[in-house]
């Protein structure tokens, strides 16, 4: 059986080199092909060995998930639905701007959280991704896009947003994030990947003490009782946790503020009494909101809060000193938006039975 060597990170890939009786020096060669150089072709690597390469072919392959449907935004925002097998596929989507480019990953395949506002969430969940099929998103939309005329890869930013909790597949989701990382694969600052996490607590300890990124978390409510009905894991780990959490986590972050997500859905979570409730819950967290018009899609109950009601609410919020800003719907004729992917899952998880396991150590 070949190994995939998108499934390794540096010190893996140097680990499995090791066992081919090679140099480690090898390991960054290779790393440095397959992902600064998107170099799928082993006869490619030209600075390798012939005896080398010849082993590599006989024992290795580059494969990330294949394409089986592109989709274009008028506004420019490009959608993929990639196969992870067994009747599962997911949706990675790439929005450009003119100052970067921004990869939104998926982790899973679907999402065992349930969060009432989310597409993705109300399909189940089949499996974890693992790191081949994290990063080769990242592999593969480099190479389908190319790049630009100064021999740049597109992709500036790289969001975990995508289908599923990343923290709820740590290992694999951290590896990936240390090839994004690494200077030898995507160079990629700190500041500029984003793990976004409905609030698993122990796993947002864990990252900080293991490879901190920029962290968003998935807020989008004042208050225990409604964030029970739409983000259903704050009955494991309720506001009172997830919000010291972000203080332990600001002690190593890349950035001296957390980014709040907040959707925007009226009548649920709208008012001026939800924004003032909001500002007393955060108040001694450094944070900045990202407030997200919601994103209908089929049998949702829900409807986006208007234009009117976000300004008031974004202003309430800044009155108080709180950087808000509102994030610009991209993509959402496409499906593309926040909240909207849905891609193919062959759920497993018997939804109401389900039981979010705790990640630590």
């Amino acid at each position: 059986m070949t190994q995939n060597l998108l499934d390794f990170d540096a010190q893996q890939m140097t680990a499995w080199f090791a066992e081919q009786g090679e140099k480690p020096f090898r390991a960054k060669q290779v790393l440095r092909w397959i992902h600064k150089a998107g170099e799928p072709d082993f006869d490619a690597m030209s600075d390798l060995a012939a005896s080398l390469r010849t082993k590599l072919k006989q024992t290795a392959c580059v494969t990330s998930p294949s394409v089986m449907r592109e989709e274009l935004s008028d506004d420019g925002t490009r959608k993929w639905l990639l196969d992870v097998g067994t009747g599962n596929a997911v949706e990675t989507v790439f929005i450009p701007e003119e100052t970067r480019g921004t990869l939104c990953v998926s982790s899973q395949a679907g999402c065992a959280l349930d969060c009432s506002f989310c597409s993705t969430g109300k399909q189940g969940f089949n499996r974890n991704l693992s790191v081949a099929e994290i990063i080769g998103q990242v592999w593969w939309a480099n190479r389908e896009i190319g790049k630009d005329a100064d021999g740049n890869w597109p992709i500036s930013n790289v969001v975990m947003m995508g289908m599923g909790e990343p923290l709820l597949n740590f290992d694999n989701t951290v590896s990936a994030l240390r090839l994004m990382l690494d200077d030898h694969a995507y160079g990629l600052s700190r500041r500029r990947v984003t793990v976004s996490t409905s609030g698993i607590v122990p796993a947002m300890d864990r990252l900080r003490d293991e490879c901190p990124v920029a962290l968003a978390v998935s807020l989008h409510a004042p208050n225990d009782t409604l964030r029970n009905e739409l983000v259903p894991v704050n009955q494991k780990y309720p506001l009172r946790e997830l919000l010291a959490a972000c203080q332990r986590y600001l002690e190593r972050a890349p950035r001296d503020f957390v980014t709040f997500e907040y959707v925007m859905i009226d009548g649920v979570n709208d008012s001026a009494k939800d924004a003032r409730e909001l500002i007393a819950l955060v108040r001694d967290v450094p944070c900045k909101f990202n407030l997200i018009p919601f994103n209908p899609f089929p049998q949702s109950p829900y409807k986006r809060s208007s234009a009117e009601a976000v300004r008031r609410f974004r202003d309430t919020l800044m009155q108080a000193d709180i950087v808000t800003t509102t994030r610009k719907t991209r993509g959402d004729d496409i499906a593309a938006a926040c909240g909207q992917l849905a891609g193919q899952v062959q759920d497993k998880t018997k939804r109401t039975q389900q039981r979010i396991v705790e990640v630590s150590r």
